[in-house]
C-alpha cells in the first residue's frame, strides 16, 4: 500500500454565495491523500504503465475547480473526492479544501472528507 499526497494545490474558483463571491474568483487550497497499491512489476520495471497516475487526477481536479462555480465548500470538497474515488485502484482518499480569509480573524476555513472502498 502506498499513500500519494498532493499538497497545497492552489487554484482560483468561484466559491461562495455572497454577491462579491459570485462575481470574483477566490483562492482555495486543496490537499489530497490517496491510498493505492503499487504493483510489484511497476517497482521492478520502473515503468508507469500500471500505476495510479497522480498527474492525471491532479489535472482533472484543476479543471473541475477552475471551471466550476460552487456556493458551498462542502459541495466542492465532495466533488473532488468523488472524482478521485472513480478510479477503482484507489482504496482510500481524503480531501481537504481550505478557503483562505473566509472568516474575519481566521486564516482559513476548511472542509475535510474521506471515502474508503
Amino acid at each position: 500500500m502506498a499513500t500519494i499526497r498532493v499538497k497545497n494545490l492552489l487554484i482560483r474558483t468561484y466559491i461562495g454565495f455572497n454577491p462579491e463571491e459570485l462575481a470574483n474568483k477566490q483562492d482555495v487550497v486543496i490537499n489530497i491523500n490517496i491510498e493505492t497499491e503499487i504493483p510489484e512489476e511497476a517497482l521492478e520495471s520502473d515503468e508507469p504503465d500500471s500505476i495510479y497516475n497522480y498527474k492525471k487526477i491532479t489535472k482533472q481536479v484543476i479543471a473541475l475547480v477552475q471551471e466550476g462555480r460552487f456556493k458551498l465548500l462542502e459541495v466542492l470538497t465532495k466533488s473532488i473526492l468523488d472524482m478521485v474515488m472513480e478510479d477503482t485502484r484507489v482504496t482510500y482518499a481524503k480531501v481537504e479544501v481550505d478557503k483562505p480569509h473566509a472568516l474575519r480573524f481566521a486564516e482559513s476555513v476548511s472542509i475535510e472528507m474521506e471515502a474508503k472502498r
